[in-house]
């Protein structure tokens, strides 16, 4: 008996020995390809009829256009990004499986029903293996549509350049870069990432992740297998030799750029033709405080030809409109400082001050050590800035109030950073040549959706699935995630490295949870269903967004001259010189109103288990009727003429409000600026159209109740984890909207 005992005793400790080598070494975990579209092409039939609608909408306007407009998402992840695995493995609420690159094609044609789109998984998640499938399965997905001049969807390769700093001198934010070819002259051998912090979150996560993980969630150990294999890809992926030309690289290292000049550079260096739409510039979980678009506007990092868009909404919310209030700002001393309140802004730096004093007081201390106590946390919360919620022990969300938001934004991200929105970007200038250098960026909307979902905002449903929202799927999780800190009455100094060592856990997921939303789309004005065509619309930036709708737009000037002497219309995101006052027409149409279910070309082409794996059941299905445009919005921008001429005085928003007619069939505003002579300096005009509201998916964000003064008392967070159902969608109404493709008006005679 006793050697019985022993030999089973020693079989338990071989076999745990051998299960924990296996562990260690991360054999149990299998790579997750890229999947394959599955649903065939869209019946020529449904995207004729989709014409011949907007034909009919158009045709009550005069003149009647010529161009269709197209609707497509151009930021969108997949379990290829390292964020959106990790949102994916079941302890955080996601299903588990994998969303590839296959899923979101398929999402495009039959869920969504969108003309075209992009993959933008982080280059700084990239491997050489990942790069290949994705380019394989975008050809594809794109071989799906057979007649590529008549595409039923078509489909962008791309990457996202994820560059994060920690000091507003070092941070640049986001960019998608998308290519026109999908050939192997046509794309890079390898995306380009972005060094420094992003690259230490996406690449350099597996140094915080317990080998041991999949033994917290026995049930479902191989999703997390599956996950250490992933970070143990990346890391077996060398750095790129530095100084040598892009295409001289050799194809199995991992190359980044450090800045936006860097980027440009590279892309040069392959030549393909490609497009750089920034994004999230005003997102403050990752930008610090006080970031502007300056730097960005000086000539090495900026490329007009290439940075043409700029995505002024997604799922992350609004990045147009200016405030001239800061989170930070800079002191004499060149210090940056924490501002006092205003009436329509509190800065998180002076909620982390207050918290710190209410908990000093309730222990008893007296009011100065308690105000000393205040002073010390604004300063902590201002190190490590979009961190700043690490600098408070124990801290809860609702403690926060509504601290750093725009409460007057239209849908705005979370902790907003004003200087970065496309409002301030247009208005400001530089003057280190000869001309004034200007950013003239045209508009588009996006989802920026990382469960292979392009195009999410067609319906408001699935809050979990169709947003970013995320969290932990049990209180015990919960704790094990994020510890059980006590709320000390006191702040704690942290460093940028300190910041830097919790990687993508040093975002404040839980309060972005509340700021997730389906998206917003891109339009483009386009000659045809091909890639060349919807390139070409894009290139001549005749785009616009949308917060989700269908909406149908065009924005005109109608007395430009051109270089024949002849007058004709200037669509959105031209240019002309003028030296007499601009008129502008304007005609927008209202989407269609959504009936429950899928079209039945989805139910006969799609089996009922792909449109439940991928969309629930809920597909792109416009009924008859369309929502009314109650309004059009004219922003008008005239930027600096000279160095230091205060933003703030520059943006017009709005300039001007027309109210329209209680019609379905659409509104037509006209107007002219009668200042533009007189005042004899350049102009941006830019318009919106307000469609009526419709419950949307955390429009209510953090749903402060609000005192007679404006302020906010207390919130009801809308959570990504257990404690918000995840059947409640946390609706509230919403204007959706459309945003134009500026027009930029020159002053002058026309050359």
């Amino acid at each position: 008996m006793r050697r019985l005992i022993l030999g089973i005793l020693l079989l338990a400790v071989v076999g745990v020995a051998v299960y924990a080598a296996g562990m260690w070494f991360e054999l149990y975990g299998a790579h997750r390809g890229p999947g394959a579209p599955e649903a065939p092409a869209v019946p020529d039939a449904v995207y004729q009829q989709r014409q011949r609608q907007q034909q009919r909408a158009a045709s009550r306007l005069t003149p009647a256009p010529t161009k269709e407009i197209l609707f497509g998402d151009l930021h969108v992840h997949t379990t290829f990004s390292t964020d959106a695995f990790v949102s994916a493995l079941p302890m955080l609420g996601g299903s588990g499986g994998a969303h590839p690159v296959g899923d979101a094609c398929d999402y495009a044609r039959y869920c969504s029903a969108l003309d075209f789109w992009s993959i933008n998984d982080h280059a700084e998640a990239s491997t050489p293996r990942k790069w290949r499938e994705t380019v394989e399965t975008m050809r594809a997905c794109n071989a799906v549509a057979g007649d590529a001049e008549n595409a039923d969807v078509a489909a962008f390769l791309g990457w996202e350049w994820s560059q994060v700093g920690d000091t507003p001198e070092g941070h640049y934010g986001h960019k998608n870069v998308i290519f026109k070819g999908l050939a192997d002259d046509e794309v890079p051998t390898r995306p380009i990432g972005a060094g420094g912090l992003a690259t230490n979150a996406l690449r350099g996560a597996g140094q915080r992740v317990s080998p041991w993980m999949p033994l917290l969630d026995f049930g479902n150990r191989q999703d997390y297998y599956d996950f250490l294999e992933f970070l143990a890809e990346i890391r077996g992926v060398p750095f790129c030799p530095e100084g040598v030309a892009s295409p001289d690289l050799p194809a199995d290292c991992y190359e980044k750029a450090d800045d936006p000049a860097a980027l440009f550079e590279k892309l040069d260096q392959w030549g393909y033709d490609s497009i750089v739409i920034p994004h999230g510039n005003t997102w403050g979980f990752y930008s610090p405080p006080s970031i502007t678009w300056d730097k960005q506007l000086e000539a090495k990092q900026d490329d007009p030809e290439r940075q043409s868009i700029f995505e002024v909404f997604s799922g992350h919310g609004n990045s147009e409109e200016y405030r001239d209030w800061r989170g930070a700002v800079l002191g004499e001393d060149g210090e940056f400082l924490c501002p006092p309140p205003s009436p329509d802004y509190l800065p998180q730096c002076w909620q982390a001050g207050e918290i710190i004093r209410g908990r000093c007081l309730e222990v008893g201390e007296d009011e100065a050590e308690c105000e000393r106590r205040a002073v010390e946390a604004r300063a902590n919360a201002l190190v490590i800035g979009s961190a700043a919620h690490l600098t408070v022990p124990g801290v809860d969300v609702e403690d926060w109030l509504d601290s750093g938001q725009c409460r007057d934004c239209f849908l705005p991200s979370q902790s907003y950073r004003p200087g970065g929105s496309v409002q301030y970007g247009l208005a400001i200038s530089n003057f280190d040549g000869p001309e004034p250098r200007r950013f003239r960026w045209g508009f588009i909307g996006s989802s920026d959706n990382h469960g292979a979902r392009p195009g999410t905002g067609y319906k408001e449903y699935g809050r979990l699935d169709n947003t970013d929202a995320t969290g932990a799927r049990d209180e015990s999780t919960f704790r094990r995630m994020r510890g059980d800190e006590a709320p000390e009455p006191r702040s704690r100094a942290l460093s940028v490295d300190d910041a830097r060592s919790f990687g993508l856990l040093a975002l404040y997921s839980e309060r972005q949870a509340s700021f997730f939303t389906t998206g917003g789309l891109a339009a483009v004005h386009s000659r045809g269903r091909s890639r060349g065509a919807v390139w070409d619309a894009m290139q001549r930036k005749e785009a616009y967004a949308t917060s989700g709708e269908r909406i149908l737009l065009w924005f005109h000037l109608l007395n430009a001259e051109n270089p024949d002497g002849s007058f004709g219309p200037v669509a959105m995101g031209g240019e002309a010189r003028m030296g007499e006052a601009p008129h502008f027409e304007v005609r927008a149409v209202g989407s269609y109103r959504q009936k429950p279910g899928c079209q039945d070309y989805a139910v006969r082409n799609a089996t009922p288990e792909r449109l439940a794996q991928l969309c629930e059941g809920e597909c792109y299905n416009p009924s008859d009727e369309r929502k009314r445009i109650t309004r059009i919005e004219v922003v008008r921008i005239r930027p600096q003429r000279e160095a230091g001429e205060p933003v703030a005085e520059l943006v017009e928003d709005p300039w001007l409000v027309r109210a329209c007619p209680a019609d379905p069939d659409g509104c037509v505003v006209r107007f002219e600026d009668p200042d533009f002579v007189a005042d004899g300096r350049d102009s941006v005009y830019y318009v919106r159209a307000i469609q009526e509201p419709r419950e949307r998916v955390n429009a209510g964000h953090l749903r402060c109740t609000y005192n007679e003064k404006g302020e906010c008392e207390e919130l009801d967070p809308c959570y990504g984890d257990f404690r918000t159902s995840r059947d409640d969608d946390c609706t509230a109404p919403a204007e959706e909207r459309a945003w134009s493709s500026p027009i930029f008006v020159d002053y002058g005679p026309a050359s």
